[in-house]
C-alpha cells in the first residue's frame, strides 16, 4: 500500500502523515513539494527502506509507518502553520512535542486616554496609544497590584464613568480626577513614573519594604503578609542577567540546550537594552539530533508568538540556524502585519544575549534533574506499555445523584504535581454513566485545538468506559494513552478505604490486579480521587444552586413533576426563564407558563 501511495504523491506544498499497521499516527511533516519531501525518507533500492542518511528516530519511524496520507495547501507557509496545529493538536509519537503552549498576559496602557490605567490583556487592543509591557510569564497580577498600590492612579475602569469620588480617593490612593482634582498633564506625571517602574519592576520593591514595615509596627499583619508575598512574587520575576546594550532596542532572543536526555529551551525578552522577561520550558528527550532544530526551533516560535497576541520587538535572535528560519520570518510578518526578521548572530551583544539564553537552558536542565525523580513515570510507562512517557495526565470523573445535576470534571496532573490551572468541569444532560462519560470525553477531544491534549487520560471506570475512551481518541486522531480504574466491589458497593482499595486496572492489552501498598497504583487512586473530589465539589455547588432555583418555581405554585419536566426539557433554570410562553405550555401547560411569565416580569 504504502508503496503504491508514494507513487500518486503530487507536486504541490502540504502537511503529510505517517501511520503505523494499527493506523496509529507516527509523524507530521510539512513540505514544499510533498512529491519530493515525501519520497526523500525512503530508499528504494533493492528494497522500500528507511534512507540510510535519516536520524535514528526518523529511520525508527519510517521503519513502523505502512500509510501515508497528505494535504495539499496552497503554499509552504501554510503547509507550516497546518504542520504546527497538527502537532499540537494530535501529538504524533516521533514528533518532538514541546511541552508549554501558553498564551501568557501583557499589561497595556492606553496613552491616548485622557486619564489612562494599566490593564492585562491577552490579546491585541485596538487603538493608536496602546503600550504594552511583558509578557509576564508570572506575577502579572501582583505588578499591577503593586503599581496600584504605589501610584496614585484611577483604580478602577469603572471611575471615570462617576462624577464622584469613591473610596480610594478618600484612601489616598486616587487623585480624584473624576471631580476634577487632578489636572492630565499632572496625572501625566504620575503615569510616566508608573511606566519606569513597570519597565524595571525591582523599583516597586523599597517602597513596598517601607510599607511593609509600618503595617507591621501597626499590628495589621494580615497587610504586612500580603506585602511580603507581593515583595517575593516580583523579586521572583525580576531577572538577575543584567545586559545593558549600547542602543536601546527591543528584540528576543531564544537557545535550546539539550543535556542529561533533556531539552530545555529559553527565551529572554530585552526590552529598552535591558533583558527584561525570561520564559523556559523542559522537556524530557531520549535522544537529540542537529537536524532535528528545525522541528525545534519551528514550534518554539511559533508556539510563543501566536496571532492576536501583542508583539513589541521586530527582530527575533536564535543562537542556532535552522532550515526554515526565512519561511517563519515571512509567517510572522504577515501575522503582524510589519517586517520581523529571525537571524542567528555569530558576534556582538546579540550572540552574548544567545550564549546566556544557553548557558541558562543548561543551567536550568541540571536544577530540573536535582529537583524531579521520573523514575516513578517510566516505571509507568514500561509496566503498562504505553505509548507516551506520561509527564500530562487528565482524569476524568461524573457526579450525580439519581441522575439529577449531573456534572463531569477534568483534573490535570504534571510531571510531579496537580496543574490546577488546567482543571475543567462541565455540566451533563445524561443521567446514565456511560453517556455522561461519552458527552466528557468527547467535549475535551473537541477542544484539543485550544488545550493541547495530554500524553495519558486515566478514566473513573472499567473495560467499557475504556473503550469509550479508545474510540473517541481515534476519532478524534490524537496520540493519548488511555487507563481506566476501577473501584473494588465489596457486596455489589465501591469500596474506597485508602491504602487497603484492591482497584483494578484496565489497558488496551488488558486487566492488571496490583498489591494495595504498588506505588504505581497508589498514584492511580491519588489521581481518580482528586477527580472524584473536584467532581463532587462541582456537583454539590450545582445541586444547591438548582434546588434554590427549583424553590424559587415552587414558590410561585409550579409543582414538582412540572419543574422535573421543564428541567429536563430545557436542561437549565435560565433556559426556562428564557424560554417562549408557547414552549413552556407545550411541556407543561398554559397556567404554568402563565406563572412563569409573571416571575419574569418581576
Amino acid at each position: 500500500m504504502l508503496t503504491n501511495e508514494l507513487k500518486s504523491l503530487p507536486n504541490s506544498p502540504g502537511v503529510y502523515e505517517y501511520f503505523d499497521i494499527n493506523g496509529k499516527l507516527l509523524y507530521i511533516g510539512k513540505a514544499k513539494v510533498l512529491k519530493n519531501r515525501v519520497k526523500s525518507y525512503f530508499s528504494f533500492t533493492p528494497n522500500l527502506s528507511p534512507n540510510p542518511n535519516l536520524s535514528p528516530r526518523i529511520a525508527k519511524m519510517i521503519s513502523e509507518a505502512v500509510h501515508v496520507e497528505w494535504i495539499e495547501t496552497a503554499s509552504e507557509n501554510d503547509a507550516l502553520i497546518l504542520e504546527n496545529s497538527f502537532i499540537k493538536q494530535l501529538r504524533p509519537k516521533y514528533n518532538i512535542l514541546l511541552r508549554d503552549d501558553k498564551t501568557y498576559p501583557y499589561i497595556f496602557i492606553d496613552l491616548s486616554a485622557d486619564f489612562p490605567r494599566f490593564e492585562i490583556t491577552r490579546k491585541i487592543i485596538k487603538g493608536k496609544g496602546i503600550k504594552y509591557f511583558g509578557p509576564f510569564y508570572k506575577g502579572s497580577k501582583e505588578i499591577l497590584s503593586a503599581i496600584y498600590e504605589q501610584f496614585n492612579l484611577v483604580q478602577k475602569s469603572s471611575c471615570l464613568k462617576s462624577k464622584k469620588a469613591c473610596i480610594f480617593h478618600q484612601m489616598g490612593r486616587c487623585q480624584a480626577p473624576c471631580e476634577n482634582k487632578i489636572s492630565k498633564n499632572e496625572y501625566a506625571k504620575i503615569v510616566s513614573n508608573a511606566l519606569k517602574c513597570l519597565k524595571n519592576p525591582h523599583l516597586l520593591i523599597p517602597e513596598l519594604k517601607n510599607k511593609m514595615a509600618f503595617y507591621a509596627m501597626s499590628e495589621n499583619y494580615e497587610e504586612a503578609a500580603n506585602l511580603r508575598d507581593l515583595i517575593k512574587v516580583i523579586d521572583e520575576v525580576c531577572i538577575k542577567v543584567q545586559i545593558d546594550i549600547a542602543r536601546l532596542e527591543d528584540f528576543e532572543a531564544i537557545a535550546v540546550g539539550f543535556e542529561n536526555q533533556m531539552l530545555c529551551w529559553v527565551r529572554l525578552s530585552v526590552r529598552s537594552g535591558k533583558v527584561a522577561y525570561s520564559r523556559h520550558s523542559i522537556t524530557p528527550l531520549k535522544s537529540f539530533n542537529k537536524s532535528d532544530l528545525n522541528e525545534i526551533y519551528k514550534q518554539i516560535i511559533l508556539e510563543n508568538f501566536p496571532p492576536q497576541i501583542p508583539l513589541n520587538a521586530t527582530k527575533i535572535y536564535v543562537y542556532d540556524e535552522f532550515d526554515d528560519i526565512n519561511l517563519i520570518s515571512d509567517i510572522l510578518s504577515e501575522r503582524f502585519n510589519k517586517k520581523i526578521t529571525i537571524q542567528a548572530p555569530k558576534i556582538g551583544d546579540k550572540r552574548r544575549i544567545c550564549e546566556i539564553a544557553l548557558q541558562n537552558a543548561n543551567s536550568l536542565i541540571k536544577k530540573h534533574i536535582k529537583t524531579h525523580n521520573y523514575d516513578l513515570l517510566n516505571e509507568i510507562k514500561q509496566y503498562f506499555n504505553l505509548s507516551n512517557l506520561p509527564l500530562k495526565i487528565e482524569c476524568f470523573d461524573n457526579s450525580h445523584i439519581f441522575g439529577s445535576a449531573p456534572v463531569g470534571a477534568m483534573i490535570c496532573w504534571e510531571i510531579d504535581d496537580f496543574n490546577k490551572s488546567n482543571y475543567r468541569h462541565v455540566h451533563l444532560n445524561h443521567k446514565n454513566d456511560y453517556d455522561q462519560m461519552h458527552q466528557m470525553l468527547t467535549n475535551r477531544a473537541l477542544r484539543f485545538d485550544k488545550l493541547s491534549p495530554p500524553d495519558l487520560w486515566v478514566i473513573d471506570g472499567g473495560v467499557a468506559l475504556l473503550n469509550l475512551a479508545k474510540e473517541i481518541l481515534q476519532s478524534s486522531g490524537a496520540n493519548v494513552d488511555i487507563i481506566a480504574i476501577s473501584k473494588e466491589k465489596i457486596d455489589a458497593k465501591a469500596h474506597r478505604a485508602k491504602g487497603s482499595a484492591k482497584d483494578q486496572i484496565y489497558t488496551e492489552f488488558g486487566k492488571f490486579n496490583l498489591n494495595t501498598d504498588d506505588k504505581k497504583l497508589q498514584f492511580f487512586q491519588k489521581l481518580r480521587d482528586e477527580a472524584h473530589r473536584f467532581a463532587i465539589s462541582f456537583h454539590q455547588k450545582t445541586k444547591r444552586k438548582q434546588d434554590l432555583q427549583n424553590s424559587e418555581l415552587e414558590k410561585i405554585g409550579i409543582s414538582k413533576g412540572s419543574i422535573i419536566k421543564l428541567i429536563n426539557y430545557f436542561g437549565s433554570f435560565e433556559n426556562i426563564k428564557n424560554a417562549k410562553f408557547d414552549e413552556i405550555a407545550k411541556i407543561s401547560n398554559k397556567s404554568v407558563a402563565q406563572k412563569i411569565a409573571k416571575f419574569n416580569q418581576i
